[in-house]
């Protein structure tokens, strides 16, 4: 059997499974808890508008953005972050990333996001005391190198919700393959991120884990030093209802479309350094309908890569009262 056959069989084994469990997920829409999967986990992915599909950096946390992007990572490498959500609490994590041979690539990583203490009141709105809410999410990657431009991966992800004394808890999972010509500065993904089930409920109360498939693409140009990337999220998702609507002015059908593109430029003036913009339609439309336009959408950041050390800074609106600062930190040990 030659070495071509046996990775188009793994490509197209791969490409069946995707094709699986987007079918068996169409019914799961909106009404989903466990939003905190969402958030970005990288400061470079903020800063090219939050959802990025197919940068490859050595950054342990573009994990849980797509596994297959794990083959790219320095072995033996942990990475840290942490984003201030202003009063809507703080987002942090760790990730470690280790190779075992030429092809294979493991990886584990915790996230946290707390929010704050909180004062619980009864029905009279007499105050009863404080508690506290707080979300984690534990799991671990792995990537697979295919062939010389391709890759694949997955991780497997326990997330687990508290407010006081109530808890919830799921299992999710995500599926990612990427092809990365290097001569040709061009990276192509498909990911179907948090494709899951909740185990444990409020109170006996169903709720969904919200799935999202991408697509996306990073081209970097071979004689100037920018690099574009554009990403479609939410492709099983066409509906109007999925999305915030103002009362006064429906989504209209050209809305609904922008809606699943994110779009992000990188411009490299040295090896050093990495300058960085995005913007993010459907953030933009959403934090502008509730009343959060001003800089609704866009995000800026910077990154330097060392050595042994890469650092990222982001900011972004992730919410109509705050904006937030995003960094991440990842070397060699």
């Amino acid at each position: 059997m030659s070495l071509y056959f046996i990775v188009e069989m793994k490509e197209s084994l791969i490409l069946a499974l995707f094709s699986v469990l987007v079918l068996s997920l169409q019914a799961q829409e909106s009404n989903s808890a466990y939003r905190v999967l969402q958030l970005p986990t990288s400061a470079h992915a903020l800063a090219v508008g939050g959802e990025n599909i197919t940068m490859n950096d050595d950054d342990p946390a573009l994990v849980q953005h797509n596994p297959a992007l794990l083959t790219n990572v320095t072995p033996n490498r942990l990475g840290l972050s942490f984003m201030s959500l202003g009063e809507l609490g703080t987002w942090s994590g760790a990730q470690y990333v280790r190779a075992f041979g030429d092809r294979h690539t493991a990886a584990a990583f915790a996230q946290y996001r707390g929010y704050g203490e909180m004062t619980a009141r009864d029905e009279q709105g007499t105050e009863m005391g404080t508690f506290s809410a707080k979300d984690i999410i534990a799991g671990i990657g792995y990537g697979y190198v295919l062939s010389d431009n391709w890759a694949g991966g997955a991780n497997l992800k326990v997330v687990h919700e508290s407010l006081g004394e109530f808890s919830a808890a799921a299992l999710a999972v995500d599926v990612g393959l990427n092809y990365y010509n290097e001569n040709e500065g061009l990276s192509l993904s498909m990911v179907l991120r948090n494709a899951g089930a909740q185990f444990k409920s409020f109170n006996g109360r169903n709720e969904f884990v919200r799935h999202n498939l991408q697509l996306g693409v990073s081209k970097e140009l071979l004689h100037v030093p920018l690099r574009f990337h554009a990403t479609l999220t939410d492709l099983t998702r066409w509906s109007k209802s999925d999305y915030i609507q103002a009362d006064e002015k429906p989504l209209s059908t050209a809305r609904l479309l922008t809606n699943h593109l994110v779009l992000g430029v990188d411009w490299m003036p040295s090896d050093l350094i990495t300058l960085s913009a995005g913007y993010n339609f459907r953030r933009a439309y959403e934090l502008s309908t509730l009343g959060g336009a001003h800089g609704a959408g866009f995000s800026l950041g910077a990154g330097l890569t060392f050595s042994r050390v890469k650092i990222d800074l982001a900011w972004s609106k992730q919410h109509v009262a705050a904006s937030s600062i995003m960094g991440t930190l990842s070397f060699a040990l």
